[in-house]
């Protein structure tokens, strides 16, 4: 089988989905309410199986708990270059150094990595993801409320936390696998159970995720300036995180291929997609929504591009 047709066999798959979610929005298949539940299925069920199982069957090193501290450092980085970065452009938006930082991994970078390097290795992805999660739900919610006019207590914050599906399957996942009790099961098959069943509670994920993003695709031709200047802010900034977290993982992880491509393909994708929540003006959220459709479509080149190299 040549390059080409392998790279249309990962690529296709992902382009047909966004393309039938375009296709339910316009033609009223699903309401805004369906699409909204279907997220919730993913972000509540489908997706916590997935980090159940890529954390419990991960490596626990002092180097493998390092490097979610170190993404979580990067991510704050992002953001404060993002502010100066915003001033420097002269993009008025109040949310505009959100769109530097942050990674919307759940309802994205999971399904794509998956289709590049096979959901047995969703750990390297993961561990890079534990530090974003946790950024996210700390130190870029709570500024994000505060832009928004509100604030957020300690409380809030730990509230915000624990009522995550997300951050539970992580803490499952990390107790199973940490502490040796997933190897241990082992030994009347019990791996293999949780295995079977987080493999089939999470097989619609990437489908479903892709739908859902699809329907979202809009983009308003008004906010094409900023939307681009926003673009580039992000590219840049992120780029040269990338570039910085591949030479500490190449340090830490000497030879890891799918660390690598779990660096690459986590500072491509477009920013956590709840940001448009947090705009109340009509206008700041047709930015904010224009930028997360150009960025989303940046992110589908570079994969790709990327399914090519793998291929």
């Amino acid at each position: 089988m040549n390059q080409a047709i392998q790279v249309l066999l990962t690529v296709l798959p992902v382009v047909v989905m966004l393309l039938l979610g375009v296709l339910t929005r316009k033609t009223g298949m699903l309401s805004r309410e369906g699409i909204g539940a279907l997220k919730r299925v993913v972000m509540d069920i489908t997706l916590p199986a997935v980090l159940v199982g890529a954390f419990a069957g991960a490596e626990y090193t002092l180097n493998s708990l390092l490097l979610p501290l170190i993404m979580f450092a990067v991510c704050l980085a992002a953001l404060g270059l993002g502010r100066l970065g915003g001033r420097m452009l002269r993009l008025s938006s109040p949310y505009a150094p959100y769109m530097a930082s942050g990674y919307e991994a759940g309802m994205l970078g999971y399904a794509l990595f998956a289709m590049l390097y096979g959901q047995e290795h969703t750990a390297s992805f993961a561990l890079l993801d534990l530090g974003q999660v946790l950024f996210v739900f700390t130190v870029y919610k709570v500024l994000l409320t505060r832009t928004q006019g509100g604030r957020m207590s300690a409380r809030q914050t730990l509230h915000s936390l624990a009522s995550s599906p997300t951050i539970w399957a992580i803490l499952a996942g990390v107790a199973l696998g940490a502490t040796g009790l997933y190897r241990a099961m082992g030994a009347w098959g019990g791996d293999q159970l949780l295995t079977a069943v987080t493999d089939f509670v999470s097989a619609p994920t990437g489908a479903v995720i892709l739908l859902t993003i699809g329907y979202d695709l809009a983009m308003d031709k008004a906010q094409l300036k900023a939307g681009l200047k926003t673009c580039a802010l992000r590219l840049v900034i992120n780029g040269a995180l990338m570039a910085l977290m591949l030479v500490v993982a190449g340090f830490m992880f000497p030879g890891d291929i799918y660390l690598r491509g779990a660096v690459l393909l986590m500072f491509m994708l477009p920013p956590p997609y709840v940001l448009p929540i947090f705009a109340d003006d009509p206008q700041e959220r047709s930015y904010v929504s224009s930028s997360l459709c150009m960025l989303t479509l940046v992110t589908i080149a570079v994969f790709a591009v990327m399914a090519w190299g793998v291929g």
